[in-house]
């Protein structure tokens, strides 16, 4: 950790020197060289101190086996670091040559029905392919004892959005690693027999060779789930095992130089367990972009509180997100005034301190020609690059941000990448349940009421927390329902949902009732699933509506007290949501998808029990988020209206609408 943290130390620039990074990848392989010139004084222009260079530039450097081309890219670095700009330098192994692939096919992946994945987009490449780590490691040799002296150079930046294309690979290859993967975690057949269940459907393996990745299986038919939880187990491991090795060789070569690669904490991004992954970069990076609609904004505040308290709170480097449209939506709508500068201060407000952009300049042709960019096809005089350079302005204003750490909240959701992965395999009772929904409606009901609340990994220390939210929490090991009793009776709150505690970590039912390994601790018991149909609903006697979900609950401690009742439907009359004192704690119970406006109805009631409150003044709870770094105060505007928070100290002032303003 002392080394980690001297690493640390380094990153974006001298220890001495505190400001916020401002960038964005560059791409200068794609343009003649005469535009570089043009590309740096506009950089300066627009306050920008740090680049991404490199990402996809393996064709470029080595353009075949045993050529290569660093002439163009020695330019680069010499021009930017002529003109104070830093580099944040990709090794380039995102996506191989043509020359690679076609000499070595066998690098390719292969999908579930046994079809090969092509060249022609990128990342086509398998993460457990020894050729492609040999050549991988090759090039990442070559860069690191080329530039790794290079007075640009301030962090290396490892692959890039591993698992955005290559996540799963149901090769032979990876079959043969998925094997090594399983003896190591279960030592023998028996026990992976026992772990898999196979006595359901004659499946019983006899020999680790018999062993395959979940491929397809024909029409219908569902493989088995423990083993589909595994393979998605192993397919991050080994994505992770990449990245350790380009890592290490860096650290090897490059001791002084921090080493990160970009997660993709965002709305449908699920195939790598970031939680796992957390601890293996010298700072933790994201990438992130705004999916338009009514929670778009919650979305993006909920990821960037994720990725601060992935990386324990310390500030964390946002490596792309983008100015405006982006070019992979159904359909792809500008941003509105104000809203690039309040999507770039959201992040800093939860711990960035590092805002980039893709790209600096927008590609004229391939597949992201339409993506935005700080620099437009329309150029330099326009809306877009205008608010590129106030945003610089702003970050500059905002230095003293810099370093520091987000402030703990009271309040916390739990948040599971295996419990995601459980709860949204089949077989399973409605494909309707969506994990990262019902965690972000109740981040959007925190948000309602003006309470902060930290979303953080399961495996982080969330027993300081007054009040945690576990919603869906679907896959609970022995010891987690061990873990949260004692927190309860300690005097922590717990509140989980409908979906929890079902299976263990081998998704295992827990026998007996649901919600399985939590019905003790929730003093309630559940004999039968009972999802609803897309046309039902189910009211509660609060006023409130459910939706995809009900439980006929029985209590089973004269303690637990009932909240709220169905009032409507199947289930009329019965319990909906549930409340057990224990110890000087409790733990609640929602049996019902009940949307954000739902939940902050029963969210009000149960922080208020536990004594967590808004530390905003009534009139802008809704309105307004806070988030606080140290002695920073930010003020989020989640509304299209001004809103006067003069009531907040130092904030004399009305902010705009889509505004954020940063007060001590």
């Amino acid at each position: 950790m002392q080394d980690q943290d001297h690493r640390w130390l380094r990153w974006p620039t001298e220890p001495a020197r505190r400001r916020i990074a401002f960038g964005a990848d560059y791409n200068p392989e794609q343009w003649p060289p005469h535009v570089w010139d043009d590309d740096v004084r506009a950089m300066r222009a627009a306050g920008l101190n740090i680049v991404s260079l490199g990402i996809f530039s393996w064709a470029r450097i080595q353009p075949g086996a045993d050529v290569w081309d660093f002439t163009w890219l020695d330019e680069v670095m010499d021009l930017l670091h002529a003109n104070s700009i830093a580099v944040d330098l990709a090794t380039g192994t995102a996506s191989p040559p043509h020359w690679l692939t076609t000499k070595h096919p066998e690098i390719l992946p292969v999908d579930h029905e046994g079809r090969t994945v092509w060249p022609g987009a990128r990342q086509h490449w398998r993460p457990t392919s020894p050729v492609f780590r040999e050549h991988a490691l090759r090039l990442v040799r070559a860069m690191a004892e080329r530039y790794g002296r290079h007075p640009a150079l301030v962090a290396w930046h490892v692959s890039n959005e591993f698992g955005c294309h290559n996540a799963y690979d149901y090769s032979d290859a990876a079959a043969a690693a998925f094997r090594d993967w399983l003896r190591a975690r279960y030592r023998s057949t028996a026990a992976l027999n026992r772990a898999w269940t196979t006595a359901v459907w004659s499946q019983r393996y006899s020999d680790w060779a018999e062993i395959l990745p979940p491929r397809w299986t024909g029409a219908g038919s569902q493989p088995n789930p423990a083993q589909r939880l595994d393979f998605l187990r192993f397919s991050s491991d080994a994505l992770r095992e990449h990245l350790r090795a380009e890592r290490d060789l860096l650290r090897e070569l490059t001791p002084e130089v921090p080493v990160t690669t970009n997660f993709m904490v965002a709305a449908s991004v699920r195939a790598v367990d970031y939680a796992r992954w957390a601890g293996e970069v010298d700072f933790v990076a994201n990438d992130h972009y705004v999916v338009p609609g009514p929670q778009g904004l919650d979305e993006l505040s909920f990821s960037a509180n994720l990725t601060g308290n992935l990386a324990g709170g310390r500030p964390w480097f946002l490596m792309e997100h983008s100015t405006s449209a982006v070019s992979w939506q159904p359909i792809n709508v500008a941003k509105r005034p104000g809203e690039l500068a309040r999507d770039s201060l959201t992040h800093v407000a939860h711990g960035a301190d590092a805002v980039c952009f893709f790209q600096w300049r927008q590609s004229a042709g391939g597949a992201e020609k339409y993506h935005s960019a700080m620099v437009p096809h329309a150029g330099t005089d326009t809306a877009v690059f205008r608010a590129v350079c106030e945003l610089g302005a702003t970050l500059r204003d905002l230095a003293r941000v810099a370093g520091a750490h987000r402030t703990p909240a009271r309040a916390a959701i739990l948040f599971d990448w295996e419990s995601w992965w459980a709860a949204e395999q089949d077989p399973r009772p409605s494909d309707r349940v969506r994990y990262r929904q019902e965690a972000l409606d109740w981040y959007t009901a925190f948000l309602d009421l003006g309470i902060r609340a930290d979303v953080t990994p399961l495996d982080a220390d969330w027993e300081r927390y007054d009040l945690v939210v576990a919603p869906l929490l679907h896959m609970v090991p022995g010891g987690l329902a061990a873990r949260l009793t004692v927190y309860a009776i300690a005097g922590g709150h717990v509140v989980t949902t409908y979906c929890s505690g079902i299976v263990d970590e081998h998704d295992h039912v827990w026998l007996g009732g649901y919600p399985g390994a939590l019905c003790d601790l929730l003093g309630i018991r559940i004999e039968e699933f009972a999802p609803l149909l897309d046309d039902e609903r189910a009211e509660l006697d609060n006023g409130t509506t459910g939706t995809v979900w009900s439980d006929r609950i029985d209590l089973t401690d004269p303690a637990t007290e009932v909240l709220a009742r169905y009032r409507t439907g199947e289930q009329a009359g019965r319990p909906a949501v549930t409340r057990r004192p224990t110890g000087s704690g409790s733990a609640a119970y929602v049996s019902t998808r009940l949307g954000a406006g739902g939940v902050a109805a029963i969210l009000d009631e149960l922080a208020g029990r536990a004594g967590v409150t808004s530390e905003l003044p009534p009139e802008l709870r809704g309105a307004v988020e806070l988030a606080v770094r140290g002695p920073h105060r930010f003020l989020i505007n989640r509304t299209d209206r001004p809103v006067d928070v003069s009531a907040v100290a130092g904030a004399a002032t009305i902010l705009g609408p889509r505004a954020v303003i940063v007060v001590r």
